[in-house]
């Protein structure tokens, strides 16, 4: 895959060392900024287990981040201490990303332009971003129970991470599915998640949103014990 790329990182620390984990969060901003060929990179705290409704997980942190090329990726992946790291946790999992579609900012930054682009043929990485209005914390939380508790039963779904980044409200999900067509059928299918995505839009719940979905190649390692993607290698 040629062009710039998107890149998706999921880590558990090892036991006991939650609290260093959540520190990271904050100490290695100033190590990302000065990696070559990193555009754009997210340091993000994640919810229990698949649960994409407000929680904390102190031993699992995420990273979202835009790449100039393959290469970039690669000499992060080799040689910075960011990621010197993660492969002494207990786990960790890497994905890059393709551009199927998508539309938003992220703090006011435009993640998706340039990025090399895919068809949606095979499985397909959603990532969704908000700022939720303060005002608007408490609806947003309701609709969320019942919007969690229709995707753990979702076809197709193969993992699930809810994350987020400080302060409270700015909320993602990263989702992991075996096509595009799971994916729509769950997007356009379930009441609940209809009902909530009318809603945010109706009652002005999000002051900046984000929704991107990806081809996924490349992945490396394992979620939860497991590679959800089956070894998937290239999109092509």
């Amino acid at each position: 895959m040629n062009g710039r790329l998107a890149s998706f990182h999921l880590v558990r620390a090892r036991p006991g060392r939650g609290p260093a984990a959540l520190s990271r969060l904050v100490l290695d901003r100033p190590a990302l900024h000065r990696v070559p060929g990193l555009r754009f990179s997210r340091l993000l705290g994640t919810g229990r287990g698949s649960t994409t409704m407000a929680s904390i997980d102190p031993r699992r942190t995420a990273m979202f981040a835009v790449w100039e090329d393959g290469t970039a990726l690669d000499g992060f992946l080799a040689t910075s201490p960011v990621a010197q790291r993660w492969v002494e946790a207990e786990e960790a999992y890497h994905v890059r990303l393709a551009l199927i579609g998508g539309h938003g900012r992220w703090r006011s930054v435009d993640v998706l332009d340039g990025l090399a682009t895919a068809t949606g043929d095979g499985p397909v990485a959603v990532l969704t971003r908000a700022t939720v209005r303060l005002a608007r914390w408490p609806q947003f939380l309701r609709a969320g129970v019942a919007v969690n508790r229709s995707l753990a039963g979702a076809t197709g779904l193969l993992a699930v991470a809810g994350i987020g980044e400080a302060p409270l409200g700015r909320q993602a999900t990263f989702s992991l599915w075996s096509s595009a067509a799971a994916m729509r059928a769950f997007a356009d299918g379930d009441t609940e998640h209809r009902t909530a995505v009318r809603r945010t839009r109706e009652e002005r719940w999000y002051g900046e949103e984000l929704f991107a979905h990806f081809s996924p190649f490349g992945a490396a390692g394992t979620w939860s014990g497991r590679d959800p993607l089956g070894g998937l290698s290239s999109p092509g």
